[in-house]
């Protein structure tokens, strides 16, 4: 077990941590690298939790009962693609780089692919933080495109990339 894991608690999302959840997102720091708008209010994050959909797994991370990073893993609903899932995550500043993207990861992807038999999990990420392009390539993901102006960030239009890891790898033709 690594110190992190002794000092850090993985639990599902509730209703007791939309006010840290919300603090999370609305640092400028950690809305920067995501897509979620800064300065939402908790109403915003209630109304994410609120589906009961075993399709929807969103997982936080505590030190000391404070919130420090999340995790959501949705599985697609539509029939031809439910062996897919889009992943989305967040660290705050502080515990960046310290391991616990790495533990928020690897936890997700034990759900998908021991308890939901999902075989494609896909995310988006800014093409310029090599951070967590680094973290995902770890965890077996790979490249699969540029998308060119994806979206605004510090008031100018930025490319992601579109990665996936593949659990059984290609399929062979």
């Amino acid at each position: 077990m690594s110190s992190i894991d002794s000092i850090i608690a993985i639990e599902r999302f509730s209703e007791a941590h939309i006010e840290g959840i919300t603090a999370l997102y609305n640092d400028p720091a950690v809305a920067r690298q995501v897509l979620q708008m800064p300065f939402q209010s908790t109403e915003v994050w209630r109304k994410r939790l609120a589906p009961d959909n075993e399709r929807v797994v969103q997982l936080v991370a505590l030190h000391q009962g404070q919130v420090i990073g999340n995790i959501g893993l949705e599985q697609i609903s539509r029939i031809r693609r439910s062996h897919c899932a889009n992943i989305g995550m967040g660290v705050a500043q502080a515990w960046q780089g310290q391991g616990l993207g790495s533990r928020l990861l690897a936890t997700v992807l034990d759900l998908a692919d021991n308890w939901m038999n999902v075989q494609r999990v896909e995310l988006t990420v800014y093409a310029d933080n090599q951070a967590a392009i680094g973290l995902y390539r770890k965890f077996g993901f790979e490249t699969e495109g540029l998308l060119r102006q994806y979206a605004v960030r510090d008031g100018a239009l930025v490319d992601t990339l579109a990665m996936a890891r593949l659990r059984h790898g290609p399929k062979a033709d």
